[in-house]
């Protein structure tokens, strides 16, 4: 008899205690429980991986779909505030009921015969995979969880990879250098199917793979690539050009690398799921996405970034270095522990004149004293003369957000970054909106 609940909340508490470990890499496990469960998809699906771009790249692929005429369906994960944000079905945030059958179906599959012990992550994954199977959906869209080779959204067989960016990131479960991590993300590829590279230095592992079997590889400055002034932009392709096209209303120069990633999925799959120039214009302009440099106006203004690991600290870095001059950058930041930190915050930090450290609601969180302590380190190893900057602790990213907008003038910013839950808790009850108290009142 297996168990059933009539919650979300008390599904994914329940699928919290059944593997002892959080993250256990293997797909056979998966595999198996979704054999039982007879998943498989009617529509063409794209798998996007890579270490940063991802989420953006998933929002684009959805946006242009949407203006299209069709009915995608996205996986993405982690969610900012809500677990229900993993999935979105013809641009709707799936409602927390609509999960409850799909979860019932990934038990009883789970526990018929010899019973399989699944992670959080493969059973919320498993039942969003189903979610998405049952929607008649015209193109499904997956975000890689970590990795690739091992991610259990590798179980469906791809029509299309994409490749974002290849960077160092959790270290411990996919190697330390590019060409270790850059094979993990290879895994998506399928034998004959397009595989869209839009990292314009790729790992050699990621290239060398697609070669061995037989991938149909684009690649980023030699299959297709992009150009453009201020005002707009061109893309150019295999076999067709976009040209005087409005920049991704998703903000910062690195987004760019990923719409051009998009188009050359769409050129790929043009005969199974065309899209309209026009499709192609309006969606981009029209794209959303929380927490990816968003800038929420306001006095001061506030930005809000998940950036967690040295390159998209670099990405946020360059993005707030072209937003022009503000009296003071007070940035509220919280992380998780295993992250690379120093790089991150040698890297932002001679844009910052406040640091508000914070602590997080989970237990990989590095503690704000820690955060402090690395940063005063670092302060230390720089030596010579050194501009005083101020830090201060706070046990919440709300605490550490009211503090910078008490401290902040009007005309200053804010931001927010170092991880999805830093992020996540300031969107809690929606975007804020700033109003710094005015000198002399």
């Amino acid at each position: 008899m297996h168990s059933t609940f009539s919650t979300l909340p008390e599904w994914l508490a329940h699928c919290e205690h059944i593997h002892p470990q959080t993250i256990s890499m293997g797909l056979e496990r998966v595999r198996k429980v979704a054999q039982r469960m007879q998943l498989k998809f009617e529509c063409p699906v794209i798998t996007v991986a890579g270490t940063n771009g991802k989420g953006s790249t998933c929002a684009m692929l959805e946006a242009v779909a949407l203006q299209s005429g069709y009915k995608p369906g996205v996986y993405t994960s982690p969610h900012l505030v809500h677990f229900e944000e993993r999935c979105r079905i013809h641009g709707e945030i799936a409602k927390a009921q609509d999960f409850l059958p799909h979860f019932e179906a990934v038990e009883a599959a789970r526990l018929q015969g010899e019973a399989v012990l699944l992670t959080y992550f493969e059973f919320t994954t498993l039942a969003i995979l189903r979610m998405l199977s049952k929607a008649k959906l015209d193109v499904a869209i997956l975000e890689v969880g970590l990795g690739g080779r091992l991610d259990a959204t590798n179980i469906i067989d791809t029509d299309c990879a994409i490749i974002t960016s290849v960077d160092i990131d959790h270290t411990a479960l996919l190697g330390n250098d590019r060409e270790t991590i850059g094979r993990e993300k290879a895994g998506i590829m399928r034998a004959g199917r397009p595989v869209i590279v839009s990292d314009p230095v790729p790992p050699q592992s990621v290239i060398d793979y697609a070669a061995e079997i037989g991938a149909d590889l684009w690649r980023f400055g030699k299959d297709f690539n992009y150009e453009g002034d201020k005002q707009q932009w061109g893309w150019a392709g295999r076999g067709r050009r976009y040209a005087g096209l409005s920049y991704p209303a998703l903000r910062g120069a690195n987004q760019l690398m990923n719409a051009s990633g998009v188009l050359a999925a769409y050129e790929a799959l043009r005969d199974r799921v065309p899209v309209t120039a026009q499709a192609v214009r309006t969606g981009l302009a029209m794209v959303e996405l929380p927490g990816r440099f968003q800038i929420i106006p306001g006095q001061p203004t506030l930005v809000l970034d998940v950036a967690h690991n040295p390159h998209s600290v670099a990405a946020l870095t360059a993005n707030l270095d072209a937003m022009g001059y503000y009296p003071t950058t007070h940035a509220v930041f919280g992380a998780m522990a295993d992250k690379d930190l120093a790089p991150m915050l040698l890297k932002v930090g001679p844009l910052i004149d406040r640091w508000y450290f914070t602590d997080l609601p989970t237990e990989r969180a590095e503690s704000a004293v820690h955060l402090q302590q690395k940063w005063n380190a670092l302060q230390m190893v720089a030596g010579g003369t050194r501009r005083e900057v101020p830090t201060s602790l706070y046990t919440s990213p709300q605490a550490a957000l009211t503090a910078a907008v008490q401290a902040a003038d009007p005309a200053d910013r804010i931001v927010v970054f170092g991880s999805f839950y830093t992020v996540g808790e300031v969107l809690k009850d929606g975007p804020p909106r700033l109003h710094a108290k005015h000198l002399g009142e």
